[in-house]
């Protein structure tokens, strides 16, 4: 089937220069874009994908927030120590 689409003139060059560094045409570029992006929201809806590719890196670091506190005060009690040689 034929049809027309307008796209952003940075995004179409873009997509031309990648399909031409794959040596594929545009329009088996597209059409491999499109069929993953039809896959990925099948999969989606059908419970297969909970949450976004790009959501799996979100909180993996929330369980370091203790040790954040435990360094801050560390460094804080650091610097209330004087030196001998500070105490006049």
């Amino acid at each position: 089937m034929k049809t027309t689409i307008e796209l952003p003139d940075p995004s179409f060059r873009q997509a031309k220069i990648l399909a031409a560094s794959r040596g594929m045409t545009l329009k088996r570029f597209f059409t491999e874009a499109l069929e993953e992006k039809l896959r990925r929201c099948a999969s989606a809806s059908q419970g297969g994908e909970k949450e976004a590719p790009w959501m799996a890196g979100f909180g993996v670091l929330a369980d370091l927030s203790n040790e954040h506190r435990r360094v801050l005060g560390a460094i804080d009690e650091e610097f209330e120590t004087l030196a001998p040689e500070d105490i006049a």
